[in-house]
């Protein structure tokens, strides 16, 4: 499938809801980039966990998408976030990519950097995959 960044956000108004910027959308990987914003923050001023996890769940599922048919239809069924540094900067970038594709599964691996490129997080997804056609 191919995706503007525009009709992702159309598809998934939770992207917008974060401020998510889709910045390179090519076959097999995704970048976007999550603004900090003080309503995202946990104590301390980072960004809150909930604000990565959804980042990064927004990124790994368009990820899996770009690998798929038009009316194939997938979902999530397993993420697991290791929380590296605190989120701290201007914005977040999170970089997806297909780490394997078969049948009925996508594998999916999504890095979460600060703006100053500290690695701050790392989600590792599995999607189901229904094959139309």
């Amino acid at each position: 499938m191919k995706f503007t960044s525009d009709q992702i956000l159309d598809m998934v108004p939770f992207a917008r809801t974060l401020g998510m910027e889709f910045t390179s959308i090519s076959d097999g990987s995704v970048e976007a980039r999550l603004p900090y914003r003080g309503e995202l923050s946990t104590m301390g001023g980072g960004l809150h966990g909930g604000a990565i996890m959804g980042a990064s769940d927004v990124v790994g599922a368009v990820t899996a998408a770009l690998s798929l048919n038009d009316g194939d239809l997938w979902t999530t069924v397993e993420s697991t976030t290791y929380f590296l540094k605190a989120g701290k900067g201007e914005f977040l970038v999170a970089r997806g990519s297909v780490t394997k594709e078969g049948e009925s599964l996508v594998f999916v691996q999504v890095d979460l950097y600060s703006d100053q490129e500290v690695h701050v997080a790392r989600t590792g997804q599995v999607l189901a995959v229904r094959r139309r056609g």
